[in-house]
């Protein structure tokens, strides 16, 4: 039969099944047909169009030479809703469903909308040691423009399409043990307040809004630059894989891996109660091309899987992955979150045939995900990272175990400086924490979402811990400011006239304010 013939009566009796199955019950029961037909092709389009745009503005040079035109802009709107007599609140006019948060924000809606298109790389200062950013370049843009160059973030937020603009919120990679979270590497920034005014601030210049900015969600005023720090890279990352057996034993020898600062990268991926892959890494230029991984190649296995055929073959292994590669090695299955989606997305003949396409985007799955699906998620699947001291890490596992059941877990540590802000350890000196992220579906019996997470929330408060801003929150006011200091915030907010201009940040993103 001809193959047009075939693919047309293939797509006939798709349609047919779906008219009689109903849209609705595809989405929920076979998510993977509309994923795999229709959402892979817009993202590598989705994919093209921003890779051609930052091209363009970097062969141009646009993005410096307009920044300041950008910005002005910015500020008249400010100053439009201030002239309307700030009748609402503000927020940014990015649509919530380009955000990598799987919350979508319906306070877009009823909010002031202030368009910030400010998407490009302003300066790379070799002497500084210093990139200088607008809040809506991706991790992806930045690791393509830097290492080229022979440089690289101390701290590369894991996906691809994650921004700058975290710095409002949080990120974390397997080197933060040293460097500690993204924030800790910005060394400025620059915004725009309720007033309109254009402010920059240093640890030493209006260091009080520097220090209050990272946690705040934009409820201080509109990122619209940003200087980070960078560090010279190398061609590849020497990744250990270690196995190890016995909850005793993971904690331990992550304890052990996450204090030894000739570890440039430390990552644990438990995948049971007793079982894990504990990874360290090191740059380095030279290595032996028996040896040389480049897992990021679209035919390549996915990370996860590619790390447990370590525990299950119970041996230890080296490799050289190049360090783009490193840096983004859980972007095309988005962690593990991929496998939910696809089942068979990690099966050789898919990813050879389509992995090309993999992943899709996550803002086009939230923008056609529907209530119905947006409702099972909530119910029955969980995307949470709990940050808690390194000193709690056993007790954390046994009550994920306990609470959620869900694996693979992803660990990373990072150590938490003493600053001012909303997150800072107990005492007086910087602390080692680790970042607990569990991401799927919960198989302990008597999960209930609200319910299972309030639980959860409790026992990271009792440890003195933090839960990532980016996903559902049950605590209520008096949880939430228990957990987090407001006290410079809260500060900041009344000196700088922010309680008509934004909402706070615990209404803006948890779910005992907004629903």
């Amino acid at each position: 039969m001809d193959p047009l013939l075939s693919l047309g009566a293939g797509l006939l009796l798709l349609a047919l099944w779906v008219r009689h199955k109903g849209l609705e019950y595809l989405l929920v029961h076979h998510r993977w047909v509309f994923v795999c037909l229709f959402l892979l092709p817009l993202s590598v389009l989705f994919d093209i169009y921003y890779q051609l745009r930052a091209w363009a503005v970097w062969r141009l040079h646009s993005a410096p030479q307009q920044h300041a035109q950008r910005v002005r802009h910015i500020q008249a709107q400010v100053q439009e809703w201030k002239n309307e007599g700030g009748k609402t609140y503000m927020c940014t006019g990015r649509p919530g469903w380009l955000t990598v948060s799987l919350r979508v924000g319906k306070y877009k809606k009823t909010h002031k909308n202030i368009v910030i298109n400010l998407m490009g790389i302003l300066e790379v200062d070799i002497e500084r040691q210093v990139v200088r950013v607008e809040p809506l370049v991706t991790m992806g843009q930045l690791t393509a423009h830097l290492n080229p160059m022979g440089w690289t973030l101390p701290v590369v937020p894991e996906l691809d399409d994650l921004t700058v603009g975290l710095i409002m919120g949080t990120g974390i990679e397997s080197s933060s043990h040293i460097y500690g979270l993204f924030q800790h590497t910005c060394l400025a920034y620059e915004l725009v307040l309720a007033d309109g005014s254009l402010v920059r601030c240093t640890p030493t210049e209006n260091s009080d809004l520097f220090y209050a900015v990272p946690w705040s969600c934009g409820t201080l005023g509109f990122l619209v630059a940003a200087e980070i720090k960078i560090i010279p890279a190398k061609k590849y990352v020497k990744l250990h894989y270690k196995p190890v057996r016995g909850l005793e034993k993971i904690c331990e020898k992550f304890t052990e891996e996450s204090k030894k600062k000739e570890n440039n990268f430390v990552e644990g991926l438990v995948y049971s109660l007793e079982e894990a892959v504990i990874m360290t890494g090191v740059f380095t230029d030279e290595a032996e091309d028996s040896q040389i991984n480049r897992i990021s190649n679209y035919y390549k296995p996915w990370f996860f899987k590619h790390a447990e055929k370590y525990l299950k073959a119970n041996q230890t292994g080296i490799e050289y992955i190049p360090s783009r590669h490193y840096y983004h090695r859980h972007t095309r299955s988005i962690f593990w979150e991929l496998q939910d989606i696809i089942p068979f997305g990690n099966n050789p003949v898919f990813r050879y045939l389509f992995g090309w396409m993999v992943p899709p985007k996550i803002s086009l799955l939230k923008l056609t995900q529907g209530e119905a699906i947006r409702k099972l998620y909530e119910q029955h699947h969980v995307v949470q990272d709990m940050l808690v001291p390194m000193k709690s890490l056993e007790k954390s596992i046994s009550t994920f175990h306990s609470d959620l059941n869900v694996y693979p877990l992803w660990l990373c540590p990072f150590i938490l400086p003493n600053n001012p802000g909303m997150v800072h350890p107990k005492g007086d000196e910087m602390e080692l924490y680790v970042d607990i992220g569990a991401y799927g579906e919960p198989k302990t019996k008597q999960f209930e979402a609200r319910e299972s997470m309030r639980q959860m929330e409790k026992f990271v408060r009792n440890v003195h811990g933090f839960q990532m801003l980016y996903a559902d929150c049950y605590m209520n006011r008096e949880e939430f400011w228990d957990m987090f200091d407001g006290s410079l915030y809260h500060k900041l907010r009344e000196q700088m006239n922010c309680k008509n201009a934004f909402p706070e940040v615990y209404d803006k993103i948890c779910k005992a304010a907004r629903h």
